[in-house]
């Protein structure tokens, strides 16, 4: 029996049908599909390889997934030691896949083993209507210490670090890079800022005044990222209200929030690590494949979730009403948060809040945009940080964005 036959008999004994739930729990005029966009494996700096972290994901009820590793997509031949740090992970492996799929060597008394190109573990998760691999990278650079990484989604090739003179100039060199590959290979794509408070090296200015960028990431669930801000630095979330305002004032252009793990540690669970589960996205498209995901997100046609699960969103121009699939043990309380369009109108302000499992609220015309937070009282299992509460983030709406 050929090996990928083997291992995709095994894997169907334990993914089953987690892997339709997302695209089940929708209302019925909304089919979702629930996926993580940041995550990385031993193709860089996470610590498993990228088959069974891709079946942790499918086996959760992820629809999508993309392993963004850093400055590098899984092709070509890349062998990594198997020291100390390593051995049980190998071992792991060995027994999961078997012989016929491990591909090992011993090289100067040191064993390796090569990391599976994207092109040969595709075929044993991929299922038409239930899962989907995106290929993507994180391009990692730094400038004067300050880390600047951002995201790749459903790349064609290898996109390497543009460099540039200062943080600002590096981010849009990247962003350009890669909205000139999709236009040279007609792929859609997308570039999305990662974590702007990891070290607190990017400020809402500079993302303000990025071209072609409309993706930032509001949550993530590295320990490291400071989500929540601190005495001097505002949360992501109030970055993302300074930026908005900015933009839609100034030209126009839309800003969406994300949610991801950046996970890279898959056997020790707890705050303290990198964890996969923590944050994603849950699109809203009519097939689950590349281009329609992509398409959908660009139009806004997500929710971002750390705990959280929706049944509809609907918007028609003028209110926004959302429902949550509620578990009738949690209680859960809406805030509609915008802006006025006038110039000295505060940003990011609480606009209505609203008990209950549904929500809506009608635009009087004066709002730039309108967004929604959905908080619930249930304590999330395994957090990013202490105390955190299960959340989702619907994205921001103006009257003439029409879902």
């Amino acid at each position: 029996m050929h090996p990928i036959e083997r291992i995709t008999q095994l894997l169907a004994l334990s993914i089953g049908l987690s892997s339709l739930h997302m695209a089940l729990a929708a209302g019925p005029h909304q089919r979702w599909w629930k996926g993580n966009l940041h995550t990385h494996s031993l193709w860089s700096d996470g610590d498993d390889f990228p088959e069974p972290i891709i079946e942790w994901y499918k086996n959760h009820g992820y629809n999508f997934l993309a392993i963004s590793d850093h400055n590098i997509l899984h092709e070509g031949d890349r062998w990594i030691e198997i020291d100390e740090t390593l051995q049980q992970t190998a071992q792991n492996y060995r027994e999961r896949y078997g012989p016929d799929w491990v591909v090992q060597r011993t090289k100067d008394s040191t064993t390796e083993i090569r990391l599976r190109r994207l092109e040969e573990y595709r075929p044993l998760f991929e299922a038409p209507a239930s899962f989907l691999l995106i290929q993507s990278e994180e391009i990692t650079e730094n400038f004067e210490r300050k880390p600047v990484h951002v995201n790749a989604t459903n790349v064609k090739g290898y996109i390497p670090p543009q460099g540039g003179a200062s943080v600002f100039d590096v981010m849009q060199r990247n962003v350009h890079a890669v909205l000139e590959q999709r236009k040279k290979t007609g792929q859609p794509m997308f570039p999305h800022i990662n974590h702007p408070n990891y070290h607190y090296a990017v400020t809402p200015d500079e993302i303000a005044r990025l071209e072609g960028e409309h993706f930032i990431e509001i949550y993530n669930g590295h320990p490291l990222v400071h989500n929540e801000g601190d005495s001097l630095h505002v949360s992501t979330e109030e970055m993302w209200d300074m930026i908005l305002a900015y933009r839609l004032r100034s030209h126009g252009e839309m800003l969406f929030g994300l949610a991801v793990d950046d996970a890279h540690h898959y056997h020790e669970m707890n705050p303290q690590r990198s964890n996969p589960g923590r944050g994603w996205v849950v699109v809203e498209s009519d097939s689950l494949s590349s281009e329609p995901i992509v398409s959908a997100m660009e139009q806004g046609k997500f929710y971002a979730s750390s705990g959280v699960a929706l049944e509809s969103i609907t918007f028609d121009g003028k209110r926004l009403s959302l429902s949550v699939a509620a578990d009738s043990t949690v209680n859960y309380s809406t805030t509609f948060v915008g802006t006025r369009s006038g110039t000295e109108s505060p940003v990011g302000v609480v606009l209505k809040v609203e008990e209950g499992s549904q929500a809506s609220y009608e635009m009087d015309g004066t709002e730039l945009y309108v967004r929604a937070v959905v908080k619930s009282n249930r304590k999330k299992i395994n957090p990013y940080i202490v105390g955190e509460y299960e959340k989702a983030w619907i994205q921001p709406v103006t009257r003439e964005l029409h879902r």
